[in-house]
């Protein structure tokens, strides 16, 4: 039996976890999703009930439809990908490999499940906290970026910060953070995605899989993610990959 009183959240005691649990249903809008995300992954910050809250959001997903699953699924794939633990260096993947592994199988039957090949942002969100029950490490918690449509990161060379941008504004790096607006005016250097022919392990993995679930779009958006990037600051060409991985890794 937890004792909820010995843990914490990110903003003390937890013992208002266990009812927020009971209460919350799986209506994304339920403010009580809120409530357990600010608590348990505070701008990406784990607890010590954080990791604890882990059986209770298995047995949820387990007992809702495919559909009604997700928000548990989201929640418990970002406690499980967090690296930022300030108060505890337990591994989840460890801890709680039971309820880790049955997620992962949650995970899959909720992408292979209906009403997702209209909605590449839910099977995006799927999709990464597949990759963290998984264990793949950076990508579990970085993978929803392709929602974003956008990465920022340092250039290896000369450190410039780039925005790899490939989506609705376009397909190129920039040191612009307001590149999205039409009286944008700093320079934008065109991406160079990958050939799928060439990818290979994680990204031909990803990418494959994108389209054999019907996301084409989700499938072109990763040639630019494991593609390459020319720095629009000194023009150094880098791996859009290698630069997610050396800034979250």
């Amino acid at each position: 039996m937890t004792d909820w009183s010995r843990l914490h959240h990110a903003y003390g005691t937890a013992e208002d976890v266990p009812g927020l649990l009971d209460a919350v249903g799986p209506d994304a809008q339920d403010s009580g999703w809120n409530e357990l995300w600010s608590r348990l992954c505070h701008q990406g910050t784990v607890y010590s009930a954080s990791y604890a809250a882990l059986p209770a959001l298995t047995e949820m997903a387990r007992q809702w439809s495919t559909a009604d699953r997700r928000m548990p699924l989201y929640l418990a794939g970002s406690i499980v990908a967090s690296t930022d633990q300030p108060y505890s260096d337990e591994d989840p993947q460890v801890t709680y490999a039971s309820q880790v592994s049955d997620l992962a199988q949650l995970a899959e039957e909720a992408i292979q499940g209906p009403g997702l090949a209209d909605d590449p942002p839910n099977y995006v969100y799927l999709l990464s906290a597949l990759l963290s029950f998984q264990g793949v490490e950076v990508w579990g918690e970085q993978f929803d970026g392709l929602n974003d449509e956008e990465y920022e990161v340092p250039c290896p060379s000369c450190s410039a910060e780039n925005f790899i941008v490939f989506g609705k504004y376009g397909y190129f790096s920039t040191t612009d953070s307001m590149y999205m607006k039409p009286s944008a005016t700093e320079r934008q250097v065109r991406l160079r995605p990958q050939a799928p022919a060439a990818l290979e392990g994680l990204a031909q993995r990803l990418y494959s899989r994108a389209l054999s679930d019907g996301q084409p779009d989700v499938a072109r958006k990763l040639t630019y993610v494991f593609g390459n990037a020319q720095c629009a600051e000194c023009d150094a060409v880098f791996s859009v990959e290698e630069a997610v991985v050396a800034q979250w890794g």
